[in-house]
């Protein structure tokens, strides 16, 4: 009897696991559905490429050697270096015949644990896509996916997630507020610094022109994918569902992600009346996502109220950086830094406030540790590919799109061409 109720709650937790990566899978459409909503109609198909392709690429490289990375288990040297864990195979769904529940022993499929992981990985990298948009070469976006997936962002996974010094330290991360979101937007300011802003986005006097998306609608329906997605990311890093008090853990993560994503959405419409005189709906899904950001990383400890006000906070956080950014001529078609980076550090701090374990310091430094990595690395990455391959298209394929010059095709093909020949 022992063994058939062991078996069911493996069973049970492999399958919530599995279901749970789809779920942030799912996000990659969001990704792609937000960043084509709010590039310029010229260059959707483009964006669209990328994010399939950062989807693939990323699957590819961690299964070669980002998870043996990030999770060497045996193969660890120290603390600050992994080593290289074996190549992913078979053998690790072996687990899958061990009867959960003894000292140790696996309560969920090891290739389960994989495809969780992967989908964050991809996540990470897909923050990267719309901050670059409009002016980056695709093959060079691409090249930068490999060492990104497949090194960078396991190595500091590693330091938190796969037992590394920063969770010896006691750094608090439930979810990926800096594992994932700040991993990704560091990686994506290096790229943006070195590409430079959009032609037109910045006048010679400091004037910042806005340059409007084109398909509200498609960003709106990403933001609510990206939202239902994060339930997910989440809820599955919860790992466990199979007993009361992990089913009651699951379901107060998913209230405090509601909840905070709600804060962040009417802080962020609030903030931007009062700055702008106009309910800026762009602002109000940069606020939905800097709410979501704000709690990942500590979804579990706090009280639904609480979350809504760090979520809110995230919000009001996220208009401020954009329009500073700006004011920095630091161009970000989509907001990406400012509601994964700036947020994704309130977040790390915010760890502090919710859960009385943690360690401010000990947040600090994780927060630190994560910037300075990735943000050093991938500018080093984004260096070298501007040298030997460039990074950005000619500004006559810029005007054009680069729709046309990278892909060949057009998202939107009827919308072009001879105008008014429809009368």
């Amino acid at each position: 009897m022992e063994a058939s109720i062991a078996e069911l709650s493996y069973a049970l937790d492999t399958f919530y696991f599995l279901v749970c990566g789809a779920l942030v899978m799912w996000m990659a459409a969001g990704f792609s559905m937000l960043e084509a909503g709010l590039v310029r109609s010229k260059n959707t198909a483009e964006i669209l490429t990328k994010n399939i392709s950062l989807y693939a690429i990323a699957c590819i490289m961690y299964m070669l050697v980002g998870y043996g990375i990030m999770y060497p288990g045996d193969a660890a040297v120290n603390s600050w270096w992994p080593g290289l864990g074996s190549l992913l195979g078979t053998a690790d769904n072996d687990a899958a015949a061990v009867i959960a529940g003894g000292d140790g022993a696996p309560y969920y499929s090891n290739l389960s644990d994989f495809f969780f992981q992967v989908v964050f990985v991809a996540t990470a990298m897909s923050i990267v896509s719309g901050a670059v948009a409009e002016r980056m070469k695709l093959w060079a976006f691409l090249a930068f996916c490999i060492p990104m997936t497949g090194f960078i962002y396991p190595l500091q996974g590693y330091w938190k997630w796969g037992g590394g010094f920063l969770d010896s330290l006691g750094f608090n991360d439930f979810a990926g507020s800096g594992v994932v979101h700040l991993c990704g937007a560091a990686a994506a300011l290096a790229g943006v610094l070195l590409l430079g802003a959009r032609k037109g986005k910045y006048g010679k006097n400091g004037e910042i022109h806005p340059i409007p998306g084109a398909n509200m609608p498609l960003a709106t329906l990403g933001t609510f994918i990206l939202w239902l997605g994060w339930f997910g990311f989440n809820g599955g890093s919860e790992l466990k569902l199979s007993d009361v008090g992990e089913a009651n853990a699951v379901a107060m993560v998913f209230v405090n992600t509601n909840m905070a994503a709600a804060g962040g959405v009417i802080a962020a419409l609030i903030t931007a009346r009062l700055m702008f005189g106009k309910a800026d709906l762009t602002m109000a899904l940069n606020g939905a996502l800097a709410g979501l950001v704000a709690i990942t990383a500590e979804p579990l400890a706090g009280s639904p109220g609480l979350s809504t006000i760090i979520g809110a906070v995230g919000g009001v956080l996220v208009v401020f950086s954009i329009v500073g950014l700006d004011k920095l001529k630091i161009d970000d078609p989509v907001g990406a830094i400012s509601v994964h980076g700036t947020v994704g550090m309130w977040g790390l701090i915010a760890v502090a406030i919710t859960n009385p374990e943690a360690s401010f310091s000990a947040q600090l430094i994780g927060l630190f540790t994560i910037l300075a990595w990735t943000f050093t690395a991938s500018l080093a990455v984004w260096f070298i590919l501007k040298l030997v391959m460039g990074i950005r298209v000619s500004e006559e394929e810029e005007y054009a799109g680069v729709d046309l010059s990278e892909c060949g095709l057009e998202a939107y093909p009827e919308f072009t061409g001879a105008s008014g020949s429809g009368k």
